[in-house]
């Protein structure tokens, strides 16, 4: 095949087939390869599983000895009723829903090709359907045709150094400030451990609602923390990290963040914090204390999540630590049609003025809420 070729017609000596999440094979793969992320794992497929009933396959390719050379984990999606929000939240075969990245992983564009092209012939086979693709970057570019990449939201990761008392956050004064925030919240009796009981994932759980309330986002479901919690600690493959703080006779969670880790990459997944508590700090020394950890346990990467171009606050947080920026990428097939300038603006009005209205909504409302809409995406 000549190079740069955009055909779909894999390579003669590869085949690419079926597998599910106990397919040892899967899992051998994903430890094996260093660019592997926890959303690659299996075990995230099971977790996904358990938040909503939806079917989940992997495709695997194979070599002509029948070696693994990638694979590609692809979940189904019902899509959002009524046609609402267009083409981006319709139906779906994607790589993968509810997740910020994730994408085929394989050892040569080869591979890369073909499992892109095993899954474009179910999207033909299964006519209505989208097929998405979370890419970390423009690295699907040209590789089949009809797959179509458009810049996303800006991604924030640090690099780590060997040991923790390497690290430094950017220039000399943003280190400054960054290490006077964590005293401040250490001289104000906030302290960070790992949660050790489900009923602390339960308590963090209300402030993640509270928080997601404030910022106009529905929340997940509490069935996904308490699978992460069942199936991803046990590995440890999640952590959660809460800031508490003494008053009077009983400690309180007044923060935490949800963390997912594998392979080289610490993943900074969820957060939540008590509105009241934002002037005790507590999110510094949660991150400080989760990169500290990352560093010791030999994780080369803390990913501080994805931004979105219209919330400079957040990307301000981010960039403090000294995150490098990538730009993630969507892919679509076949292509979705543009937004024309009236329907965008149209959008971002209702969208303001729903915005407005979640605010006001009881916290068991907005959790009813969020498990039925994130029950179609």
């Amino acid at each position: 095949m000549a190079a740069g070729s955009t055909s779909r017609s894999p390579a003669p000596s590869l085949r690419v087939r079926e597998a599910r999440s106990d397919d040892p094979a899967w899992l051998d793969f994903v430890q094996g390869e260093s660019r592997a992320l926890v959303y690659h794992h299996p075990a995230w497929i099971d977790v996904l599983g358990q938040e909503y009933s939806q079917d989940a396959v992997c495709l695997m390719c194979e070599d002509a000895d029948n070696r693994i050379s990638g694979i590609l984990p692809l979940v189904y999606t019902r899509g959002l009723p009524f046609g609402v929000g267009g083409e981006l939240t319709a139906r779906r075969l994607s790589s993968l829903p509810r997740t910020p990245v994730a994408g085929p992983l394989a050892r040569d564009r080869e591979a890369l090709r073909a499992l892109l092209a095993a899954a474009i012939d179910r999207i033909d086979a299964d006519g209505g359907r989208q097929f998405q693709v979370k890419a970390g970057g423009p690295e699907l570019e040209g590789l089949v045709d009809g797959l179509a990449g458009k810049p996303w939201r800006t991604s924030y990761v640090l690099p780590l150094p060997n040991s923790h008392e390497e690290l430094r956050f950017g220039d000399a004064r943003n280190h400054a400030r960054i290490t006077w925030s964590i005293r401040r919240a250490a001289k104000l009796g906030v302290r960070v451990r790992p949660a050790e009981k489900e009923q602390e994932l339960k308590a963090w759980y209300r402030i993640y609602l509270e928080t997601m309330r404030l910022h106009a986002v529905p929340p997940r479901p509490y069935r996904l923390f308490a699978a992460m919690w069942e199936i991803l600690r046990p590995r440890d493959l999640m952590r959660l990290l809460i800031a508490e703080r003494q008053e009077g006779h009983e400690t309180q969670i007044v923060a935490g963040i949800v963390l997912l880790m594998f392979g080289e990459t610490v993943f900074y997944a969820f957060a939540g914090a008590h509105r009241e508590a934002l002037g005790l700090r507590p999110n510094e020394p949660l991150h400080w204390q989760a990169i500290r950890d990352a560093c010791e346990e030999g994780f080369a990467r803390y990913d501080l999540g994805e931004v979105g171009d219209d919330n400079p606050g957040l990307a301000e947080f981010k960039a403090k630590w000294g995150a490098e920026t990538y730009r993630l990428y969507r892919y679509y097939y076949p292509q979705p049609a543009p937004d024309r300038p009236s329907e965008s603006r149209a959008g971002d009005r209702a969208l303001t003025i729903a915005s407005a209205a979640w605010r006001r909504l009881p916290l068991r409302t907005t959790e009813l809420l969020g498990e039925r809409i994130y029950g179609y995406l």
